[in-house]
């Protein structure tokens, strides 16, 4: 299983940015496709998620910002973070995550140790 994200950058604060992650090398049919972050004192923090019956989840830190979609094609899924009026609390390196073969998504501190499958990351900078 692969995960390539792309599409971090630098911005000012208020401004927008778009990542994508591009999950491949799968064969299960359900599963929980998401975004992680760092965050101080924790592992990462889970941004926003998404399944296989199109189910979304997204913290309370980004809740009306930021918007996870999907393009399911037949060998790949494409996730898609929209992320607007960014804070510079939102630095970071924003990772893809796949926890495959369940149709939704678990509770996030029982999803986290269970995810096997991460991207390398992409940096998103917004200064102030």
């Amino acid at each position: 299983v692969q995960l390539v994200e792309s599409g971090g950058g630098s911005v000012q604060a208020g401004g927008s940015l778009s990542l994508s992650c591009v999950v491949s090398g799968y064969t299960e049919s359900t599963y929980c496709m998401g975004w992680f972050r760092p965050a101080p004192g924790q592992e990462r923090e889970g941004v926003a998620l998404i399944d296989s019956n199109r189910g979304t989840w997204s913290a309370d830190s980004v809740k009306g910002r930021f918007t996870i979609s999907q393009r399911n094609t037949e060998n790949k899924n494409t996730l898609y973070l929209q992320m607007t009026s960014l804070k510079p609390e939102d630095t970071g390196m924003y990772y893809c995550a796949a926890d495959l073969g369940i149709p939704y998504c678990r509770d996030l501190p029982v999803l986290r140790p269970l995810i096997k499958f991460w991207g390398q990351g992409t940096q998103v900078t917004v200064s102030s």
